[in-house]
C-alpha cells in the first residue's frame, strides 16, 4: 500500500482525484466541469483545462495535492514543449 500513494498520476486521473478528495467545492466544481469539457471536446480541451484546475488547486495542500499539482505541471510543461512545433 505504501507504494500505490507514490505512483504519479495521470492527467486525467489528478481531475478525478481532484473532483473526488479535494475539500473545495469550488475546486471540485472546476475539476468536474474541466471533465465534462473534456468529454465533450477531446483531447484537444486537456491543455487548458489543466491550466485551470491547475490554477484552481494553488491553495489546496497534503500528499494528495501535491500528487495532482505535480501530474498538471508535467503535463503542461510536456505540452509546451511540443507546443512549439504544433503552432503553424
Amino acid at each position: 500500500m505504501s507504494g500505490e500513494k507514490t505512483r504519479p498520476l495521470g492527467v486525467v486521473e489528478a481531475f478525478t482525484v481532484t473532483r473526488d478528495q479535494c475539500p473545495s467545492g469550488a475546486v471540485q466544481r472546476v475539476a468536474r466541469q474541466g471533465l465534462e469539457v473534456i468529454g465533450r471536446e477531446g483531447t484537444e480541451a486537456l491543455p487548458l483545462q489543466a491550466f485551470y484546475l491547475l490554477s484552481a488547486v494553488r491553495g489546496w495542500q497534503g500528499a494528495q495535492a501535491l500528487r495532482v499539482k505535480q501530474a498538471l505541471e508535467a503535463y503542461l510543461a510536456e505540452q509546451e514543449r511540443k507546443g512549439a512545433g504544433g503552432a503553424a
